[in-house]
């Protein structure tokens, strides 16, 4: 899978067959292989690694190297999907130079794209464009402005879906491959799909986006207290469970 392979989804060439976009979390080795045999189109090493997998109470805490150190599992674990890594809190907020150092440390790390989230730093993701890196954006609610926005659906006023609108045409412009819309009224998530030339990914924003994400913790049910919108398909955390009693009372 390549970042033109995902352009392709909106201009019905695609490669895909025109089915929708397919994008789980990985951030080691054996579930980094598994989604990639399943036949998952793009494996997001997601700063979402903060709450699932390192016990941090939001995405605020992860670091670059957390980051790295991630990125370089399911790099080894990946064979044909698209490798996007996203840019935790910090490494993209302080400069242009600094965002472009930190791009190029997960792509050495084995990430194939970044991710950025908001339409507030288009500078530095015009020079990590320019210095060969695709990146993907991320409109609605961003979790690393939890603290200014709270946990809930963006949006939902008129002016905010405006904004929002405007944000990611703002991004497209930019030149980012793809835009994920998170937590948006569905008929919003619409009219920006319908909008951009570029596609949409949703998570908690309707059916009506180009292709869909989640965090495979919560898809699998590994995760205590997934967000409202996850159907899981499994309880993994129940089998573990009492795979683990049996063998103690063994």
């Amino acid at each position: 899978m390549t970042v033109n392979k995902v352009r392709s989804v909106k201009v019905r060439s695609s490669e895909l067959g025109n089915r929708k976009i397919v994008m789980l979390t990985a951030y080691d080795f054996p579930f980094a292989r598994i989604l990639d045999e399943a036949g998952v189109d793009i494996v997001l090493v997601g700063d979402s690694l903060g709450n699932v997998a390192l016990g941090y109470k939001n995405t605020l805490p992860v670091t670059m190297e957390e980051m790295i150190v991630h990125t370089r599992a399911v790099a080894r674990g990946v064979k044909r999907a698209l490798i996007v890594a996203d840019m935790p809190f910090g490494s993209y907020q302080e400069s242009d130079e600094k965002a472009v150092a930190n791009a190029i440390k997960l792509v050495k790390a084995g990430a194939e794209a970044v991710k950025i989230e908001g339409a507030g730093y288009i500078s530095a993701i015009k020079k990590i464009i320019k210095a060969g890196i695709p990146v993907m954006g991320h409109v609605g609610f961003t979790p690393q402005s939890v603290n200014l926005l709270g946990y809930r659906m963006q949006g939902r006023g008129m002016g905010d879906g405006v904004r929002i609108l405007r944000e990611a045409k703002l991004l497209e412009k930019s030149g980012c491959f793809a835009v994920v819309l998170e937590l948006l009224p569905e008929q919003l998530s619409l009219k920006i799909t319908k909008a951009l030339k570029i596609p949409t990914i949703g998570i908690g924003a309707g059916k009506k986006v180009d292709g869909q994400v989640l965090v495979t913790n919560d898809l699998l049910g590994l995760y205590e207290n997934p967000p409202s919108f996850v159907k899981a398909k499994a309880n993994l955390r129940q089998v573990a469970l009492q795979a683990i009693k049996s063998f103690i009372s063994e």
